[in-house]
């Protein structure tokens, strides 16, 4: 960062750092002891759709490369979603799958398309809450729907504060952005 960047107020965008995601099994038990959420075993990876063939060469590798089942869907705002499901005891082969989804886009020059990863909880009240991975921020945050789509912001604070110690936990509130109806969050 240069002089002119300091008193400008810029700063060095912060990297992406996949590994994080290795973090989520250990998470997972943190959440099941201290919330009572289990994870569903459904995660998924949302990127900016790009035309052309090597995209449509690599949506074909991710369907060969990944241990479960998977879907591709677009949301409302022309994002693809790539959908991941494994039994929900088995957390560490789904953040395998969402690794090897996010790092091979990133090695096939989309890494500037890709937008989040996340995995689906719930809870014996049917409670359901998403640790959302932003991929350009390097962070995590958790993302708790409600009917009418509304938060739970309660429970979204309480995730919050029980994976401090166990996620790179986005600080800055207004980047906890909703994921309504993402694919992976129930």
């Amino acid at each position: 960062m240069g002089f002119l960047d300091a008193i400008l107020g810029r700063s060095k965008p912060v990297r992406p750092d996949l590994d994080q995601l290795f973090a989520l099994p250990s998470a997972a038990i943190t959440l099941q002891a201290a919330a009572s959420l289990v994870p569903t075993g459904a995660g998924s990876v949302c990127f900016a759709t790009v035309e052309g063939g090597a995209f449509a060469r690599i949506q074909q590798d991710m369907g060969e490369l990944l241990d479960g089942p998977v879907t591709f869907t677009q949301d409302g705002l022309g994002y693809t979603w790539l959908e991941v499901r494994h039994t929900p005891d088995d957390v560490a082969g789904l953040v395998n799958d969402l690794h090897a989804v996010n790092t091979s886009l990133e090695e096939s020059g989309f890494g500037p398309h890709l937008l989040c990863s996340l995995i689906g909880f719930t809870d014996g009240q049917g409670r359901s809450v998403a640790l959302v991975y932003l991929y350009k921020r390097g962070t995590f945050y958790p993302f708790a729907p409600k009917e009418g789509q509304k938060r739970d912001n309660s429970l979204e604070l309480e995730v919050r504060a029980a994976l401090t110690d166990d996620l790179r936990v986005e600080q800055d509130l207004g980047r906890w952005f909703p994921v309504w109806d993402a694919p992976g969050l129930t």
